[in-house]
Protein backbone atom coordinates (compact mmCIF):
# COMPACT_ATOMS: atom_id res chain seq x y z
CA UNK A 1 0.00 0.00 0.00
CA UNK A 2 1.22 3.48 -0.90
CA UNK A 3 1.06 6.05 1.93
CA UNK A 4 3.09 8.85 0.35
CA UNK A 5 2.23 9.97 -3.20
CA UNK A 6 2.91 13.11 -5.22
CA UNK A 7 1.53 13.63 -8.73
CA UNK A 8 2.60 16.55 -10.93
CA UNK A 9 1.17 17.42 -14.35
CA UNK A 10 4.14 18.23 -16.59
CA UNK A 11 2.44 18.40 -20.02
CA UNK A 12 -1.18 19.12 -20.87
CA UNK A 13 -3.23 21.26 -23.23
CA UNK A 14 -3.62 24.12 -20.80
CA UNK A 15 -1.66 26.15 -18.26
CA UNK A 16 -3.10 27.33 -14.98
CA UNK A 17 -1.19 29.51 -12.54
CA UNK A 18 2.50 28.59 -13.13
CA UNK A 19 4.64 31.14 -14.96
CA UNK A 20 7.22 29.92 -17.46
CA UNK A 21 5.53 26.69 -18.52
CA UNK A 22 3.98 25.87 -21.90
CA UNK A 23 0.77 24.07 -22.80
CA UNK A 24 0.69 21.57 -25.66
CA UNK A 25 -1.84 19.01 -26.87
CA UNK A 26 -0.59 16.01 -24.94
CA UNK A 27 0.02 14.48 -21.55
CA UNK A 28 2.91 13.81 -19.20
CA UNK A 29 2.47 13.05 -15.51
CA UNK A 30 5.17 12.57 -12.87
CA UNK A 31 4.45 10.15 -10.01
CA UNK A 32 6.65 10.15 -6.94
CA UNK A 33 6.36 7.43 -4.29
CA UNK A 34 8.98 6.34 -1.74
CA UNK A 35 11.81 4.70 -3.65
CA UNK A 36 10.48 5.34 -7.17
CA UNK A 37 9.94 8.28 -9.51
CA UNK A 38 7.86 7.37 -12.56
CA UNK A 39 7.29 9.41 -15.72
CA UNK A 40 3.94 8.50 -17.25
CA UNK A 41 4.06 9.67 -20.89
CA UNK A 42 6.19 12.45 -22.33
CA UNK A 43 3.84 14.94 -24.00
CA UNK A 44 3.69 15.76 -27.69
CA UNK A 45 6.88 17.58 -28.55
CA UNK A 46 9.19 19.96 -26.74
CA UNK A 47 7.39 21.05 -23.56
CA UNK A 48 8.41 18.30 -21.13
CA UNK A 49 12.00 19.22 -20.32
CA UNK A 50 11.53 23.03 -20.09
CA UNK A 51 8.27 22.64 -18.13
CA UNK A 52 9.98 20.37 -15.61
CA UNK A 53 12.82 22.86 -15.28
CA UNK A 54 10.38 25.75 -14.76
CA UNK A 55 8.59 23.75 -12.06
CA UNK A 56 11.83 22.93 -10.27
CA UNK A 57 11.67 19.22 -11.09
CA UNK A 58 14.85 17.28 -11.82
CA UNK A 59 14.04 14.78 -14.57
CA UNK A 60 17.40 13.11 -13.93
CA UNK A 61 15.74 11.61 -10.84
CA UNK A 62 13.25 9.62 -12.95
CA UNK A 63 13.69 5.86 -12.49
CA UNK A 64 11.20 4.55 -15.05
CA UNK A 65 9.11 5.68 -18.02
CA UNK A 66 5.69 4.19 -18.76
CA UNK A 67 4.01 4.92 -22.11
CA UNK A 68 0.22 4.79 -21.93
CA UNK A 69 -0.13 4.09 -25.66
CA UNK A 70 1.46 4.81 -29.01
CA UNK A 71 -0.01 8.18 -29.98
CA UNK A 72 2.28 11.13 -30.67
CA UNK A 73 0.73 13.34 -28.00
CA UNK A 74 1.89 10.93 -25.29
CA UNK A 75 5.20 9.82 -26.81
CA UNK A 76 6.48 12.78 -28.85
CA UNK A 77 8.62 14.11 -26.02
CA UNK A 78 10.43 10.81 -25.45
CA UNK A 79 13.43 11.59 -27.64
CA UNK A 80 14.02 14.96 -25.98
CA UNK A 81 13.71 13.34 -22.55
CA UNK A 82 16.25 10.63 -23.43
CA UNK A 83 18.65 13.23 -24.83
CA UNK A 84 18.36 15.13 -21.54
CA UNK A 85 18.61 11.98 -19.39
CA UNK A 86 21.77 10.70 -21.15
CA UNK A 87 21.83 7.19 -19.70
CA UNK A 88 19.81 3.97 -20.04
CA UNK A 89 16.32 3.90 -18.54
CA UNK A 90 13.55 1.26 -18.56
CA UNK A 91 10.56 2.16 -20.74
CA UNK A 92 7.42 0.09 -20.11
CA UNK A 93 4.95 -0.17 -22.98
CA UNK A 94 2.54 -2.52 -24.73
CA UNK A 95 3.97 -4.48 -27.70
CA UNK A 96 1.71 -2.53 -30.08
CA UNK A 97 3.06 0.87 -29.07
CA UNK A 98 4.90 1.27 -32.40
CA UNK A 99 1.80 0.50 -34.52
CA UNK A 100 1.18 2.72 -37.57
CA UNK A 101 -1.73 4.94 -36.60
CA UNK A 102 -3.95 7.58 -38.12
CA UNK A 103 -7.01 9.64 -37.31
CA UNK A 104 -9.72 10.43 -39.86
CA UNK A 105 -10.65 14.12 -39.87
CA UNK A 106 -12.78 16.41 -42.03
CA UNK A 107 -9.65 17.30 -43.99
CA UNK A 108 -8.33 13.76 -44.45
CA UNK A 109 -6.35 11.03 -42.71
CA UNK A 110 -3.53 12.23 -40.45
CA UNK A 111 -0.69 10.21 -38.92
CA UNK A 112 -0.80 10.25 -35.10
CA UNK A 113 1.49 7.34 -34.18
CA UNK A 114 4.67 7.32 -32.13
CA UNK A 115 6.93 9.63 -34.17
CA UNK A 116 10.27 7.84 -33.64
CA UNK A 117 11.73 4.49 -34.63
CA UNK A 118 12.45 2.00 -31.90
CA UNK A 119 16.11 1.75 -32.94
CA UNK A 120 16.66 5.49 -32.53
CA UNK A 121 15.12 5.53 -29.07
CA UNK A 122 17.14 2.50 -28.00
CA UNK A 123 20.32 4.18 -29.22
CA UNK A 124 19.49 7.06 -26.86
CA UNK A 125 19.07 4.73 -23.88
CA UNK A 126 15.47 3.47 -23.96
CA UNK A 127 15.40 -0.09 -22.59
CA UNK A 128 11.95 -1.20 -23.69
CA UNK A 129 10.02 -3.66 -21.58
CA UNK A 130 6.95 -4.74 -23.50
CA UNK A 131 4.04 -6.27 -21.62
CA UNK A 132 0.37 -7.06 -22.09
CA UNK A 133 0.06 -8.25 -18.49
CA UNK A 134 -0.29 -6.26 -15.30
CA UNK A 135 3.10 -5.15 -14.01
CA UNK A 136 3.64 -4.63 -10.30
CA UNK A 137 6.22 -1.91 -9.70
CA UNK A 138 6.00 -2.07 -5.93
CA UNK A 139 3.61 -2.76 -3.09
CA UNK A 140 0.47 -0.99 -4.25
CA UNK A 141 1.78 0.44 -7.53
CA UNK A 142 0.75 -1.28 -10.76
CA UNK A 143 0.76 -0.77 -14.52
CA UNK A 144 -2.61 -2.02 -15.73
CA UNK A 145 -1.51 -4.12 -18.66
CA UNK A 146 -4.06 -4.65 -21.43
CA UNK A 147 -7.52 -3.76 -20.15
CA UNK A 148 -10.46 -6.09 -20.97
CA UNK A 149 -13.13 -4.32 -23.02
CA UNK A 150 -16.36 -5.22 -21.22
CA UNK A 151 -18.46 -2.20 -22.20
CA UNK A 152 -19.21 -1.07 -25.74
CA UNK A 153 -19.29 2.40 -27.23
CA UNK A 154 -16.36 4.03 -25.42
CA UNK A 155 -14.05 3.71 -28.42
CA UNK A 156 -13.15 6.57 -30.78
CA UNK A 157 -14.48 5.72 -34.25
CA UNK A 158 -12.08 8.14 -35.93
CA UNK A 159 -8.98 6.09 -35.12
CA UNK A 160 -7.32 3.83 -37.70
CA UNK A 161 -4.39 1.40 -37.52
CA UNK A 162 -2.51 0.08 -40.56
CA UNK A 163 -1.27 -3.51 -40.66
CA UNK A 164 0.49 -4.34 -43.92
CA UNK A 165 -1.76 -2.98 -46.66
CA UNK A 166 -4.87 -3.14 -44.50
CA UNK A 167 -6.35 -0.19 -42.62
CA UNK A 168 -8.83 -1.07 -39.89
CA UNK A 169 -10.43 0.51 -36.82
CA UNK A 170 -7.90 1.02 -34.05
CA UNK A 171 -9.08 -0.38 -30.72
CA UNK A 172 -5.91 0.98 -29.07
CA UNK A 173 -5.31 -2.27 -27.24
CA UNK A 174 -2.03 -0.82 -25.95
CA UNK A 175 -3.86 1.65 -23.70
CA UNK A 176 -2.29 1.39 -20.22
CA UNK A 177 -3.13 3.13 -16.94
CA UNK A 178 -1.48 3.34 -13.53
CA UNK A 179 -3.19 1.96 -10.41
CA UNK A 180 -2.12 3.06 -6.92
CA UNK A 181 -3.48 1.37 -3.80
CA UNK A 182 -3.69 3.80 -0.87
CA UNK A 183 -5.37 3.74 2.53
CA UNK A 184 -8.05 6.02 1.05
CA UNK A 185 -8.77 3.65 -1.84
CA UNK A 186 -7.60 3.40 -5.43
CA UNK A 187 -5.92 6.25 -7.26
CA UNK A 188 -6.21 5.69 -11.02
CA UNK A 189 -3.99 7.69 -13.37
CA UNK A 190 -5.13 7.73 -16.98
CA UNK A 191 -3.24 8.42 -20.17
CA UNK A 192 -6.10 8.75 -22.66
CA UNK A 193 -8.49 6.03 -21.42
CA UNK A 194 -8.92 4.55 -24.89
CA UNK A 195 -9.86 1.29 -23.16
CA UNK A 196 -12.87 3.10 -21.68
CA UNK A 197 -12.89 4.70 -18.26
CA UNK A 198 -15.50 2.23 -16.98
CA UNK A 199 -13.42 -0.73 -18.13
CA UNK A 200 -10.29 0.77 -16.58
CA UNK A 201 -11.92 1.29 -13.19
CA UNK A 202 -13.46 -2.18 -13.12
CA UNK A 203 -10.12 -3.71 -14.16
CA UNK A 204 -8.39 -1.88 -11.31
CA UNK A 205 -10.97 -3.14 -8.83
CA UNK A 206 -10.65 -6.71 -10.09
CA UNK A 207 -6.84 -6.68 -9.99
CA UNK A 208 -6.46 -5.13 -6.56
CA UNK A 209 -9.57 -6.32 -4.75
CA UNK A 210 -10.16 -2.70 -3.68
CA UNK A 211 -13.66 -1.38 -4.38
CA UNK A 212 -13.29 2.20 -3.17
CA UNK A 213 -11.94 4.60 -5.81
CA UNK A 214 -10.37 7.59 -4.09
CA UNK A 215 -9.32 9.57 -7.18
CA UNK A 216 -9.12 9.50 -10.96
CA UNK A 217 -6.59 11.78 -12.67
CA UNK A 218 -5.88 12.29 -16.38
CA UNK A 219 -7.48 12.04 -19.79
CA UNK A 220 -10.85 10.29 -19.85
CA UNK A 221 -11.44 10.48 -23.64
CA UNK A 222 -15.10 11.25 -23.00
CA UNK A 223 -15.00 14.15 -25.44
CA UNK A 224 -14.80 12.21 -28.73
CA UNK A 225 -17.24 9.35 -27.92
CA UNK A 226 -20.96 9.20 -28.67
CA UNK A 227 -23.24 11.28 -26.40
CA UNK A 228 -25.22 8.34 -24.99
CA UNK A 229 -22.09 6.49 -23.93
CA UNK A 230 -20.67 9.73 -22.54
CA UNK A 231 -23.73 10.20 -20.33
CA UNK A 232 -23.52 6.58 -19.21
CA UNK A 233 -19.85 7.02 -18.30
CA UNK A 234 -20.51 10.29 -16.44
CA UNK A 235 -23.33 8.64 -14.48
CA UNK A 236 -20.97 5.77 -13.66
CA UNK A 237 -18.26 8.15 -12.44
CA UNK A 238 -20.86 9.97 -10.36
CA UNK A 239 -21.81 6.68 -8.68
CA UNK A 240 -18.26 5.93 -7.51
CA UNK A 241 -18.17 8.31 -4.55
CA UNK A 242 -14.91 9.82 -5.76
CA UNK A 243 -13.03 12.20 -3.50
CA UNK A 244 -11.30 13.70 -6.54
CA UNK A 245 -11.83 13.72 -10.29
CA UNK A 246 -9.04 15.65 -12.00
CA UNK A 247 -9.60 15.49 -15.74
CA UNK A 248 -7.62 16.95 -18.62
CA UNK A 249 -6.42 16.57 -22.21
CA UNK A 250 -8.78 14.40 -24.32
CA UNK A 251 -11.67 14.88 -21.88
CA UNK A 252 -12.27 18.20 -23.70
CA UNK A 253 -13.54 21.40 -22.11
CA UNK A 254 -17.34 20.96 -22.52
CA UNK A 255 -17.16 17.57 -20.79
CA UNK A 256 -14.95 18.97 -18.04
CA UNK A 257 -17.51 21.72 -17.50
CA UNK A 258 -20.18 19.03 -17.09
CA UNK A 259 -17.92 17.18 -14.64
CA UNK A 260 -17.46 20.36 -12.61
CA UNK A 261 -21.23 20.63 -12.37
CA UNK A 262 -21.58 17.02 -11.23
CA UNK A 263 -18.67 16.85 -8.78
CA UNK A 264 -18.45 20.43 -7.54
CA UNK A 265 -15.45 20.95 -5.26
CA UNK A 266 -14.33 17.37 -5.88
CA UNK A 267 -13.44 18.27 -9.49
CA UNK A 268 -10.13 19.80 -10.59
CA UNK A 269 -8.76 20.88 -13.95
CA UNK A 270 -5.44 19.02 -14.19
CA UNK A 271 -3.46 21.59 -16.18
CA UNK A 272 0.33 22.00 -16.39
CA UNK A 273 1.85 22.57 -12.96
CA UNK A 274 -1.05 21.10 -10.97
CA UNK A 275 0.21 19.03 -8.02
CA UNK A 276 -1.71 16.39 -6.06
CA UNK A 277 -0.59 14.77 -2.80
CA UNK A 278 -2.28 12.26 -0.50
CA UNK A 279 -4.96 12.48 0.67
CA UNK A 280 -6.28 13.71 -2.67
CA UNK A 281 -9.23 16.07 -2.83
CA UNK A 282 -8.95 17.15 0.80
Amino acid sequence: MITDLKITILCENTVGVPIGVTGEWGSSILLEVPGLTLLFDTGADGALVPNARALGIDLAAVDLVVLSHGHYDHTGGLRAFLQYYQRPIPVVAHPEVFSIRFVDTDTGRRHIGLPFRRQELESLGAAFRFTTDVLELGDGLLVSGEVPRLTEGEGDQRLVVVEGNLAKPDLVLDDLSIYVVTDRGLVIILGCAHAGVINIVEHARALTGVEKVHAIIGGTHLGPINPLQRKYALDYLGSLGLDLLAANHCTELPVMAAMAGIFGERFRFASVGTVFTLPLGS
